[in-house]
């Protein structure tokens, strides 16, 4: 679950054209912090730092319950991919 919550960021970012150092200073976070979340590597994350992070990349955080299928949205991008 947060190595796919990691690499959202990570493509987020890119597509932004952001490195990680800019976007770690624009969100108030370590660089090394921003590097093992995108990796999905991080043992310890408060929830506040993750949603200030999805709001600078204008993403939100959904939940659904585990084993449902997928989401119109997430085939539409995996066809695209």
């Amino acid at each position: 679950m947060l190595f796919a919550l990691g690499s959202s960021i990570r493509e987020a970012r890119k597509r932004r054209g952001l490195t990680q150092t800019e976007l770690a200073k624009g969100v108030g976070i370590g660089r090394g912090s921003l590097v093992r979340l995108e990796g999905g590597a991080i043992q310890e994350i408060g929830i506040r730092k993750v949603v200030r992070v999805l709001d600078f990349l204008d993403m939100e955080l959904t939940t659904r319950p585990r084993g449902a299928p997928p989401t119109l949205e997430e085939l539409k991008k995996d066809r695209e991919s």
